[in-house]
Formats: structure tokens, C-alpha cells, sequence
């Protein structure tokens, strides 16, 4: 029993000693796997698989670490990250992909049919610039101006082309560079440079008591207005004073014009009214001298019924006699010294007859200004109420910035058609001229002054529009009460008169940023001269239309 306990506790010791002995297992690693508690003792071969696992993790680290950088590389290259980020459930995308796939589609097909009417326009312009057309000695200022007018609308129309294939990108202000800020300055509808400076003038000093009887018989108002300013001109070479014509015979220039503003801005009396002149001849009143400009189709081209309202305000006159054989149809070039040797004379009162139709020194006398020396900006201009009640309507319904358009209608067809090439073009063709205009001035409000039908100013105002609005067409509305720009016409009594209306037309269009004539008309002549006169003629004023032909032409009679 003793025996059994001694070796109890031997073999006790003994097991104690190797359990002090045995080397303590390494750290486990971060990736091992613990053992059951219960198992606490590792034989060598389970160290050594161990040890083989952790080598083999060390290396599959290692071999990741170098495939993994080459393998985000060559997704890099490879991959279409807008697909793989993708998704097909994504409505919104897919609507916005459509949208700027058809914004893109309907900019393309702008921008082909711009590249069309520029084709077009390129090709006329090649042939009005033909070989033949070059080396013809006879170019004229019209002809320059007709060919930098039609190169200023094939840039505008490059520029658009330009916008339209732009507009469906991203493209900021790409067209903000220097060669398009010089495309912007030449398209600009700045004003025109009149030069005033450098006006060619003549001295009006006339003589006392001599005087030049002004006859007018041509057309219209403006007409009547044309053959006073020429009038004027010939009164100054003569030395005389200029006798405006009765109301009993011709217009009442009194209501539309200021008389008085003619004398002020030369300082002195070179014009007077008929009633003055009969003031002071004591209502004896002959013309002394009767020296015809005109001998065809009948001498000074006054005829018998002009003749008896003159003797029935008391005005009589001795035969004519013609100077020169001159047409009225065929007009030759004089100058001012033919003037001053043809119609030179020491009687008191002289006529020459209508001269509406007269070339003398046509370029001097047509220049901004006139041929006169003044004060003034122009000598022939609206009276005062009618240039405030202008100025008032602007600042109701127009503003500052608008264009003025004169499209004549009534009684144009035949008197165009009569001329090579016609001048009266279809609606449909015409609102294209304006639209085009409109766009190129980007003022995109138009007064229009017109005699037109309803039918065919409704139909115009339907078809004229800029980037998708219509343009409205302005005229001015019937009387009201309640609107108080056109009072002062009301107080003096000039309203109703289709004269003072008239000239309000021209001096509401005379006030435009960009006018549009109509050509061949006079009304519009008179409105240019005043445009050239006052400063306010833009580079971007033309006729409508101008430089093509219409579309299609009624046969003749």
C-alpha cells in the first residue's frame, strides 16, 4: 500500500517536470483557429500543418496584392463605366437620353435647311457678281450696297447655322471668340455716319422783293413736298424768295409743316406764305415771268385747271415760254450754272412750273441735309404739334427700340408691275423679307404704316415671327378718349385730317431703329430724307425685299 503511494507520487513529480519543459506554442496568428478549450496540448505534427497554413495565406496575400492593382487597370481600359453604372429601370435617364437625342436631330435638320438658303442666297449672289457685272464701268453706289446688304445676310444666316448645331450642346459661350464679335459688330443695325461735316452747300441770300412762285401739280403730298425742297434749291441759285402755294390751289402746308422753322435756320426771310406774298402786293399779284422747266408733255407741266384756280384766288400771269426741250418722262442732268444762265431774270416774280420730276445737281441736292446752308438738321420737317404727338405715341405703345415698316398696297399692283422688275410682292414672300430683318435688327416690335386691306395686314401679321412668337404688327388705334397721346392734336384741331396723319406716319417711322420702305414709293422717300436729316438712318434700312423680284407676277392687261 505504501509502495503503491510512493509511486503515486513519483510518477506526479515526474509529469510536472515535462509540463515545465515542454516550449510555449508561438502567438497564434491573426487568421488561426483556436482549438476547443479543452484542448490544451499540440502534437509536433499539428505545428507543423500549422505552420504550412499560415505560409500558404502569406502567399495567397502576396499574390493578390500584385493582381489586384492590374486587374482595377485593366477595368479601367476596358470597361464602359456609363453601362456598368447603367440601369435599365432608370425611367428618368432613358427620357432624358430621348429628349436630347431628338433636340440634337431637330438641330441637325435646322441647321440642313439654313445651309440650304445659304446655298441659295451664295448662288445669286455669285451671279450678280458675275464677270460681266465686274467689269462694267457703270458699278454704282445702289449696286454696292445692294451686294454688302447681301453679304451681310449670308453671315447672319452662318451665324444661325452655327447656333443650330450648337444648341443641343454643352458648349457654354463657344461662339463668344473675336471672329464672332466682329460677325456681331457687322450685323448690328448701328446708325449711319451722314457726314454732315463735309456737306456740299450753297448760300441762300435772296434779293429784296424778288421772288420765285412755286408751282406743284405731281402726285400726292409727298410728291408736293419733294418739288418744294427742289424748289428751295432753285430759289437759292436765283437769289429769291420762295412763295409757298395757297391752300386753294394745293396742299395746306400750314398744318403739317412749320414755316417760321425754315426762316429761323437761316437767320433770315427766304421763305413766305401765298396770304404774305398777297399782303404785300396789295392783292395785285401777276407773275411777271413765266420760264417753263418742263416742255413736255406741255410746257412748265401745268395744266388748264391749275391755270383757273390761280386766277380765282386773284393770280395772274404772263404766256409761258420753254428754256429748254425737256421731258418729264426723260429728265436730263443739268447743273447749276445752266440754272443760272436759263432762268436768270430782273423781273419781280418768277414761275418754272412743277419741277418734281427735275435733275439738278441730283446727288448734291438729295445729300442729309439738303444742299442749303442752315442751322438746323433739316429745313422741310413735321410741325411741331405733329413731332410731339409722334414722340408720345412711341412712348405708349412702341418704346425705343422698335421697326418701322411702309408697306403700300393700294393702287401698287399695276403701278409696279409697269416697272422692270415689279416691285409688289406676295404676302408669304414679304413677311419672310421682314422676319428676316427683324431677326438681324433683334428688335422685334414693328410700326406698320400701311393702306392695306384687313385681309391682307391679318394674314402679314399671322406669318411674321421671330424664334417661334409672332411680331406684332402696330398701327395707330381710332381716337379714345382715354388715351392722351394724340390730345394735342385734338386741341388744335388737326385731328381727322388725312394729311397731318400722314405726316404723323412718316414722323413715327422717321423715329424707328430700322426702317423698312416700300420701293418706288415717294411717301418713303420722304421718310428717308428725314431719317438722313435727323441721324437716325440705321446701316440695316432697305426696302422690303430688297434685291430679289417677286416670286410670281401677274400678266398685264
Amino acid at each position: 500500500m505504501d509502495r503503491e503511494s510512493s509511486d503515486d507520487e513519483e510518477d506526479r513529480r515526474h509529469l510536472i517536470h515535462q509540463n515545465d519543459t515542454i516550449p510555449k506554442s508561438p502567438r497564434p496568428s491573426t487568421f488561426q483557429i483556436d482549438e476547443d478549450d479543452h484542448h490544451q496540448f499540440k502534437s509536433p505534427r499539428h505545428s507543423i500543418q500549422a505552420n504550412n497554413v499560415r505560409n500558404l495565406i502569406f502567399n495567397k496575400r502576396y499574390l493578390l496584392a500584385i493582381t489586384l492593382p492590374l486587374l482595377i487597370i485593366f477595368i479601367y481600359f476596358t470597361a464602359d463605366f456609363k453601362s456598368l453604372f447603367r440601369t435599365k429601370f432608370s425611367s428618368d435617364s432613358v427620357q432624358d437620353d430621348a429628349v436630347a437625342s431628338n433636340m440634337m436631330r431637330e438641330s441637325e435638320l435646322r441647321a440642313l435647311y439654313l445651309l440650304k438658303q445659304q446655298q441659295s442666297g451664295l448662288l445669286d449672289l455669285w451671279n450678280r457678281t458675275s464677270m460681266r457685272n465686274l467689269n462694267s464701268t457703270s458699278t454704282s453706289s445702289n449696286s454696292i450696297h445692294d451686294l454688302r446688304s447681301a453679304l451681310i445676310d449670308q453671315i447672319s444666316l452662318n451665324k444661325k447655322i452655327q447656333q443650330a448645331l450648337l444648341s443641343s450642346h454643352q458648349f457654354g459661350n463657344l461662339l463668344d471668340s473675336d471672329e464672332h464679335n466682329i460677325t456681331d459688330s457687322i450685323l448690328a443695325c448701328g446708325k449711319v455716319d451722314q457726314k454732315l461735316s463735309e456737306r456740299r452747300t450753297i448760300e441762300w441770300k435772296p434779293k429784296q422783293d424778288k421772288y420765285l412762285f412755286a408751282i406743284c401739280t405731281s402726285g400726292q403730298m409727298s410728291n408736293h413736298l419733294i418739288c418744294l425742297e427742289k424748289h428751295m434749291f432753285f430759289a437759292a441759285v436765283l437769289n429769291r424768295v420762295l412763295i409757298i402755294p395757297s391752300s386753294k390751289v394745293d396742299y395746306e402746308f400750314s398744318r403739317v409743316l412749320d414755316i417760321d422753322h425754315i426762316n429761323k435756320c437761316l437767320g433770315k426771310e427766304v421763305v413766305i406764305t401765298f396770304e404774305e406774298f398777297a399782303e404785300r402786293k396789295k392783292n395785285h399779284m401777276h407773275i411777271d415771268k413765266v420760264l417753263c422747266y418742263f416742255s413736255l408733255p406741255q410746257p412748265c407741266y401745268v395744266d388748264d385747271e391749275h391755270v383757273k384756280k390761280l386766277k380765282a384766288i386773284g393770280v395772274s400771269m404772263s404766256d409761258p415760254k420753254t428754256v429748254w426741250t425737256e421731258d418729264v418722262k426723260k429728265p436730263t442732268d443739268r447743273t447749276k450754272q445752266e440754272v443760272i444762265e436759263k432762268f436768270s431774270t430782273n423781273d419781280d416774280v418768277l414761275t418754272i412750273g412743277d419741277v418734281f420730276f427735275a435733275d439738278v445737281e441730283k446727288e448734291w441736292v438729295m445729300q442729309p441735309g439738303g444742299p442749303i446752308a442752315h442751322m438746323c438738321q433739316t429745313l422741310i420737317e413735321p410741325s411741331r404739334v405733329i413731332l410731339l404727338t409722334a414722340q408720345r405715341f412711341i412712348q405708349t405703345f412702341l418704346g425705343e427700340k422698335f421697326v418701322a415698316l411702309h408697306f403700300r398696297r393700294h393702287g401698287f399692283l399695276k403701278f409696279c408691275n409697269a416697272k422692270n422688275p415689279s416691285c409688289f410682292f406676295p404676302i408669304p414672300q414679304a413677311a419672310e423679307c421682314i422676319t428676316r430683318l427683324v431677326e438681324r435688327a433683334n428688335i422685334p416690335v414693328i410700326y406698320l404704316s400701311t393702306d392695306a386691306a384687313e385681309s391682307e395686314t391679318g394674314l402679314l401679321q399671322s406669318l411674321v415671327t421671330s424664334n417661334g412668337k409672332t411680331v406684332p404688327l402696330i398701327t395707330r388705334p381710332p381716337r379714345n378718349s382715354a388715351e392722351k397721346w394724340d390730345a394735342l392734336l385734338y386741341r388744335k384741331k388737326l385731328d381727322g385730317d388725312p394729311q397731318v396723319e400722314a405726316m404723323l406716319d412718316k414722323t413715327i417711322s422717321a423715329l424707328s431703329g430700322v426702317f423698312i420702305g416700300a420701293p418706288g414709293s415717294t411717301f418713303t422717300e420722304d421718310i428717308i430724307r428725314l431719317r438722313r436729316g435727323w441721324g437716325t438712318a440705321s446701316v440695316c434700312d432697305e426696302y422690303l425685299c430688297e434685291g430679289e423680284v417677286p416670286n410670281f407676277i401677274a400678266g398685264d392687261e
